[in-house]
């Protein structure tokens, strides 16, 4: 009977030894995996046998193979992986808009306005000029083309937020999915006794992805499962896995429950960044981009009304721009002046030579005005382009401060969940001599038990 207990206990001992070195070697395959976790054998000692009045130890067996992992790190990482990501699609998207405006340049909106204003103070110095006020003509359209292609390319980048949100909609849907997935198989493999370290990683990765996309929470149950919120919805546990669409409701980019009933709160990870964009940024934007052009067509119109053009004789009451069109940043010369610039109106009394209305107009561009906050239309729209340079600049920091963060608390959890190869080989060489001098208590026994047949022999 002793020799037996010494049989089974060398036996079990030999295959814990045997399977602590499999965890180890796994550990080792996997020491360049970004997304592994290091495992790590828990022993303990096998359920005791009682007999004849003794209690006898049984040996040694694996309670555990626990994934290492710190749950208080993942959360952080999560969150400012959140910001991070939202802070980095600003910092993207705000550049587009940075080159749409070609601020300073000989191509800008600022130089192009005052090349128009420069015209006009040109051609009061010689109001009968035909080649000066089709230079007039000459400058208001190109002012007019730059508008037209600002707005337009505002619009082409909304249209590309939209579909970048829309994509991401799909992303959000499928990793909600997949953990939802992974949820069910890691419990019914837990149910059977079995530790499924490797698919947990798989979960937590997905987690990990899910946060830079939108802003998550996640709480874990009774039992042990991870539940996913996003913006405060349920979105996906044990048994289920919402799915959520896009909309746009009075111009706002929104992520929706599939149902339609309920609207995401999103803020944080790129999904925000990019709602944010659409819906208030760039139309802000357009709008003051719209008030400053409004502004300017009114002042010169107002002017332009009140003198007179080169004709016999001289007409009054003319417009010089057509009109303003806000929905497509349409800017439209009167097109009887663009077909004759001699009715341009540079005379405030109808007499050949005089140039005060073009004089005035050319003032308008240093005239502060309440329809801008006070401000002239060149400070008006430096001020716009110096918002687009600031908010970029303040995305940039905030995208660099928060990827500080992201990369301490990565060295924290790799110095925690990583893999040293020095600390795996150790164990292995420790599992090994324990593996061995298993092997050897057999041989032991082995002789012991040739002696004793030899005994009755």
């Amino acid at each position: 009977m002793g020799l037996t207990r010494v049989f089974d206990i060398a036996r079990r001992s030999l295959a814990t030894y045997q399977n602590a070195m499999d965890v180890t070697s796994h550990n080792i395959a996997n020491a360049g995996n970004a997304d592994y976790s290091r495992q790590r054998v828990i022993f303990a000692a096998e359920n005791p046998e009682a007999n004849a009045n003794f209690v006898w130890g049984a040996g040694v067996k694996i309670q555990q193979v626990q994934r290492v992992r710190d749950t208080l790190t993942d959360t952080q990482i999560r969150i400012n992986n959140s910001k991070n990501a939202n802070y980095n699609k600003q910092s993207e998207l705000l550049s587009q808009v940075e080159e749409i405006f070609s601020e300073p340049s000989d191509i800008g909106l600022s130089s192009l306005m005052s090349e128009f204003f420069t015209s006009w103070n040109e051609l009061a110095s010689s109001p009968n000029s035909l080649p000066l006020r089709d230079q007039v003509v000459s400058n208001a359209s190109q002012l007019a083309s730059k508008v037209k292609s600002i707005h337009d390319d505002i619009d082409l980048v909304k249209t590309d937020i939209m579909n970048e949100f829309r994509q991401d909609v799909d992303s959000v849907n499928s990793m909600l999915n997949q953990i939802q997935s992974l949820n069910k198989q890691i419990f019914e493999t837990k149910t059977i006794g079995n530790q499924p370290n490797d698919l947990e990683d798989q979960r937590d990765t997905l987690i990990d992805q899910l946060s830079k996309l939108v802003n998550i929470s996640v709480n874990t149950d009774s039992q042990g499962t991870p539940n996913i919120s996003i913006g405060g919805i349920s979105a996906a546990d044990l048994s289920i896995a919402r799915q959520f669409k896009f909309d746009i409701q009075g111009g706002k980019l929104l992520l929706v429950a599939d149902d339609g009933t309920k609207t995401i709160s999103l803020s944080g990870g790129e999904m925000s960044a990019l709602s944010d964009l659409y819906s208030t940024t760039l139309p802000g934007y357009q709008d003051k981009l719209d008030t400053l052009i409004e502004t300017m067509v009114k002042n010169v119109n107002d002017l332009h009304k009140t003198g007179y053009d080169l004709q016999d004789p001289p007409v009054t009451g003319t417009d010089f721009f057509s009109s303003y069109s806000a929905a497509n940043g349409k800017l439209t010369i009167n097109p009887a002046i663009v077909a004759d610039s001699r009715l341009i109106a540079a005379s405030a009394d109808g007499t050949s030579g005089n140039g005060d209305i073009a004089t005035a107009i050319y003032n308008i561009m240093d005239t502060k005005s309440a329809d801008l906050d006070g401000s002239t239309l060149p400070e008006y729209y430096a001020e716009l382009v110096s918002e687009v340079g600031n908010r970029k600049k303040s995305a940039d920091m905030n995208a660099e401060s928060s990827q500080m963060v992201i990369d301490q608390l990565n060295q924290t959890k790799a110095s925690y969940s990583g893999v040293s190869t020095d600390e795996e080989m150790t164990n292995i060489i420790k599992f090994q001599r324990s593996y061995d001098a298993s092997a050897k208590l057999i041989q032991v026994a082995d002789d012991m038990l040739k002696t004793l047949i030899n005994l009755v022999q």
